[in-house]
């Protein structure tokens, strides 16, 4: 799939191991954890690829946030998501996201941020 960055800032923590080490305040095992996830998003064929993935934990999110899904960075239990949004062959945002329906075609994401969300 192809990866869209939301800006610069967040291009470097998903594509520097210095930056995302110091993202996650010298935890290299998480900036490790991110920069796998990264290259499993560009391997995958299509967003579905992503979704089937257990240890990923794909799940919509809510209020603001509702056209986005997140992503673990390494498991549940740590606090950090990947915010990514699924595009079409336009790069422009689904309307309406049905993701049960789109799941199989989409091959292009942004990447809002990496975040410790849920605090």
């Amino acid at each position: 799939m192809k990866i869209k960055y939301a800006n610069g800032k967040v291009e470097r923590y998903c594509t520097s191991i210095k930056a995302a080490t110091k993202l996650f305040g010298g935890d290299k095992r998480l900036a490790k954890s991110l920069l796998a996830r990264i290259n499993a998003i560009e391997q995958a064929g299509v967003i579905k690829d992503i979704i089937v993935m257990p240890t990923f934990r794909f799940h919509k999110l809510q209020g603001d946030l509702k056209e986005y899904f997140a992503i673990d960075v390494k498991t549940s239990r740590d606090k950090w998501r990947i915010i990514l949004q699924p595009l079409d062959e336009n790069e422009e945002p689904f309307n309406p996201l049905k993701i049960d329906e789109i799941a199989m075609t989409v091959k292009i994401v942004e990447i809002r941020e990496v975040s410790a969300h849920y605090e």
